[in-house]
């Protein structure tokens, strides 16, 4: 093809048609797949549920690829997981497969050379295993212990030759087996943190109020203190509020907000008054081991940018705001 045809073929109303053709298809073909879906499908979550050992993953080229994903979301949502080249493996990483492990073997048309060679080593060594397979009868279909069909009519691809639809039902296979593991599992957030500690995701699913709650320097008063020493210990804690103490109970919040809705109702007589005359009695708490994404979703859906933190003894050990994170 020419580079004048190349530009007078991809003008944006055809770029665009294009792109909806192929997801069009792509999801047509999902939905075929969704209804295929059968009793093999359940015999290969509770074949991976029942291993004692590691799932594998193998496949080639783009299948590898494909399967690299499913062996990492797989290792993310409980089950132990990794990706195993098969031609690497043919040449001494087959050593890495244990007599428990259950081989899952990803080739479309169920021939690749790569793959079927390595069936005779497994079966040796006595592991299951499952086909992903465009053709069940295939060489691999027919000699692994489970087989999930994933045949399209054709790739999306315009020569209907690069892997297109069928990578795209293979990478929807091993989340669909992801997902009906985790419910097997009652695989909940705090499980899913335990595997993703960094970044924002697993700081957020890990990290409880007393992780990020303000401890030093508290501003603490008594009822019996006035507006303006309440002002000063305000200022000085640089919270915006002061929190008044009964003994060692709570017994109040006085917050730069109230000051200022105090001043509009009654500025000539406010200095004269106190704490006890001013704060907000019965404050909300939170305890210090809450996890702060409960703590966060309090805190928006009561409209307040703080809360004070307590320990069991109901004690004050700080003071939590809605953007400490």
């Amino acid at each position: 093809m020419s580079e004048t045809q190349s530009t007078l073929s991809c003008d944006s109303q055809t770029l665009i048609t294009s792109a909806k053709t192929t997801l069009t298809t792509q999801a047509q073909a999902l939905m075929g797949l969704a209804d295929r879906v059968d009793t093999q499908f359940s015999q290969a979550v509770t074949m991976m549920l029942n291993t004692k050992g590691r799932v594998i993953i193998c496949g080639m080229g783009k299948s590898g690829i494909v399967g690299k994903k499913i062996a990492a979301t797989l290792a993310s949502t409980g089950t132990p997981s990794f990706f195993m080249h098969p031609g690497e493996a043919f040449h001494g990483d087959l050593g890495m497969v244990q007599r428990d492990d259950l081989l899952i073997l990803i080739s479309y048309s169920g021939e690749t050379e790569e793959v079927i060679r390595l069936l005779p080593s497994l079966q040796n060594f006595g592991n299951q295993s499952i086909a992903i397979v465009g053709n069940p009868t295939s060489t691999l279909g027919q000699h692994c212990d489970c087989v999930l069909d994933i045949a399209i009519d054709r790739e999306v691809c315009p020569n209907n030759l690069a892997p297109t639809t069928s990578t795209t039902m293979t990478i929807a296979m091993g989340d669909a087996l992801a997902v009906a593991l985790m419910q097997c599992r009652d695989f909940q957030p705090q499980d899913f943190a335990r595997f993703h500690p960094g970044g924002s995701l697993g700081r957020k699913l890990l990290t409880r109020v007393r992780d990020l709650m303000h401890k030093d320097n508290l501003p603490f008063c008594s009822p019996e203190t006035s507006l303006q020493d309440a002002i000063a210990v305000m200022t000085q804690g640089r919270k915006g509020v002061v929190l008044i103490k009964e003994g060692e109970r709570l017994a109040g919040i006085f917050t730069d907000g109230d000051l200022r809705r105090a001043m509009l109702k009654d500025a000539a007589g406010m200095l004269s008054k106190t704490m006890s005359e001013l704060m907000t009695a019965n404050p909300k708490t939170i305890s210090q081991d809450t996890m702060i994404v409960e703590a966060e979703e309090r805190m928006l859906r009561d409209k307040i940018t703080l809360l004070v933190a307590v320990d069991d003894n109901k004690n004050v050990v700080g003071l939590l705001e809605i953007y400490d994170r």
